[in-house]
């Protein structure tokens, strides 16, 4: 009796070592809701509110910069136009374009201060790719969508497209920066974000 308790324990033992890191991660859900409630707390505190508006933007930026991935997400905006840039180009784009990301999300999230965020049901859109329902509850009871898709890699949920209110991230952007692309090198297209990511939000 004793040997095959032993033997059970050794067959377990193995299982889990065999088993794919994944299985252990934190879900999708998981995931995000853990940091949009970090993000909340954070924004509720006095230090937080004593902030100014550049401020309280960096410390959205740091929290939400622990799910996104950027790399991802610039890819699939570009899509076939990603082979235009050589790699140089492809690394500053993705810094370029997750900082203009930054702003939209945080200002974004920023101008619900006061509101609660609900988290709805998390929805498999292909193997590896979910979808993440929230919903910003405002003041007089509106519920605004707010949903993040997220890939699996490597054992970790991240996020690569937010969609706020029925709008992509990515396919709002895709489109403008291939019309920019059909007539412009990847050069000028740099140059565009350049400018924009310099452009600060009045205080």
């Amino acid at each position: 009796m004793k040997r095959q308790f032993i033997g059970l324990n050794i067959i377990l033992l193995a299982v889990l070592l065999i088993l794919p890191l994944q299985a252990f991660a934190a879900g999708a859900k998981d995931t995000v809701e853990t940091q949009i409630n970090k993000m909340l707390a954070k924004m509720q505190t006095p230090e937080f509110k004593s902030l100014e508006r550049d401020a309280k933007l960096t410390e959205i930026r740091t929290v939400i910069n622990e799910i996104f991935d950027y790399q991802e997400l610039s890819q699939r905006t570009l899509g076939r136009e990603w082979k235009k840039f050589n790699p140089e180009q492809q690394k500053e784009f993705v810094s370029l374009f997750a900082g203009l990301l930054e702003d939209v999300y945080a200002d974004r999230i920023l101008a619900y201060t006061h509101e609660k965020i609900e988290f709805g049901k998390e929805t498999e859109l292909k193997k590896g790719r979910v979808e993440v329902e929230s919903y910003i509850i405002t003041t007089d009871n509106k519920k605004v969508p707010l949903f993040y898709r997220l890939s699996n890699e490597n054992g970790q949920w991240r996020v690569y497209d937010v969609v706020i209110e029925g709008v992509s991230m990515i396919k709002n952007y895709r489109g403008q920066f291939r019309d920019i692309l059909s007539k412009n090198k990847p050069e000028d297209l740099l140059q565009t974000l350049r400018e924009k990511v310099k452009e600060k939000p009045s205080s």
